[in-house]
């Protein structure tokens, strides 16, 4: 059974970094796509950045760009998303999703095929 655990989360004062990590059991995923979603309450789940199978290209999305970066360590099967720079606007559960098949990353969640319990990231103003 496939399973995947996001942890490092917390509360952090805005300007601050916190580091989050997903752990992905069951299968090897170090050749296939990851990413990093968010869901704050009241709004869509949306991504936040995404990683392809080789770890050479990695995406994000406008709001976290320069502050966020996603990597990947495909033999222990771990994605890792530093944040630094906090904003409160980046307060959210924080979920990571994986592909079972192909090598590029998407934006859109139902492209992702398992996911993780979520992890709560909250930025103090």
């Amino acid at each position: 059974q496939v399973q995947v655990v996001e942890s490092g989360g917390g509360l952090v004062q805005a300007g601050g970094s916190l580091r989050l990590s997903c752990a992905a059991s069951g299968r090897t995923f170090g050749t296939y796509p990851m990413a990093w979603f968010r869901q704050a309450p009241g709004k869509a789940r949306e991504f936040v950045a995404g990683i392809n199978s080789s770890g050479g290209a990695t995406s994000y999305t406008d709001s976290v760009k320069g502050r966020f970066t996603i990597s990947r360590d495909g033999a222990k099967n771990t994605v890792t998303l530093q944040m630094n720079s906090l904003k409160p606007e980046d307060t959210a559960i924080y979920y990571c999703a994986a592909r079972a098949y192909g090598n590029s990353y998407f934006t859109d969640p139902g492209t992702y095929h398992y996911w993780g319990q979520g992890t709560q990231v909250t930025v103090s103003s």
